[in-house]
């Protein structure tokens, strides 16, 4: 289970301080999809980096598996973050390694046996369907194939919350579809928690049970997806939706 519980961020800005996060509270049950939207600027990437403490909060508490992440030692903290796998919005691979490469390197940081990690590799791939592919660069693959290499890299750990920053914003139409269709799957195979930063309706629609609107670093609205995007209250929310308001 992931619970944040008052969590604030400020960065520097021209004007002064600027306050990205306000007062955060979220929790998340296990095997959710979770679904985090708001417009350019509110809020949501800071708060993915601040859950995977990319960034710092400046105030707040961020509970994994009931311990306080920002309370724990250097290397209690690194093995909480083994929990968590990040899908990065411009995939971060390695472009001079393989993908069965890409794949490993958090394996091998982690001081696995060789033999595991060769398993856990091949079996991740065939779980993203480009097993196939383990001798390619991420240079010689389609953006979809590279995010499907992100999405295995970030499961190498065994993670129990995969946390993605708009994994679809940069695939075509039926590209999304699949990688969302595989988002799903590993969350019904696997049991993982999915948390997805996003500002595209539609994918918080076709995966999403439950989801939350930010805007200027604030939670406006909350609660399960088909009944916030039928009954929005907010009107962040209401125009994010647009016209279309059926779920």
């Amino acid at each position: 289970m992931i619970k944040i519980e008052n969590l604030s961020k400020e960065f520097n800005g021209k004007n002064g301080k600027v306050k990205a996060l306000n007062n955060i509270n979220l929790e998340l049950n296990d095997g959710d999809i979770f679904g985090i939207i708001g417009m350019s600027g509110a809020g949501k990437s800071t708060l993915l980096r601040c859950i995977t403490l990319l960034e710092r909060p400046d105030s707040g508490s961020i509970y994994i598996g009931g311990s306080d992440i920002l309370k724990l030692s250097p290397k209690e903290l690194r093995s909480a973050r083994g929990k968590m796998g990040v899908v990065f919005q411009n995939y971060n691979l390695l472009m001079q390694e393989t993908v069965a490469k890409n794949v490993a390197f958090p394996m091998e940081i982690a001081g696995s046996p060789k033999h595991e990690i060769k398993e856990r590799v091949a079996s991740l791939l065939d779980l993203v369907q480009i097993g196939d592919k383990a001798s390619f660069y991420p240079a010689q693959l389609s953006g979809g194939q590279r995010q499907r290499v992100a999405i295995a890299r970030a499961l190498a750990t065994r993670p129990e919350a995969l946390l993605c920053d708009e994994p679809t914003s940069a695939l075509d139409v039926l590209t999304t579809k699949q990688v969302l269709t595989l988002l799903k799957e590993i969350n019904e195979k696997l049991n993982t928690t999915i948390i997805i930063i996003t500002h595209e309706m539609s994918a918080v629609k076709a995966i999403c049970n439950k989801v939350a609107v930010i805007d200027d670093g604030c939670f406006v609205e909350m609660g399960d997806t088909k009944e916030v995007f039928s009954n929005p209250k907010s009107s962040v929310t209401k125009m994010l939706l647009g016209e279309d308001l059926r779920i």
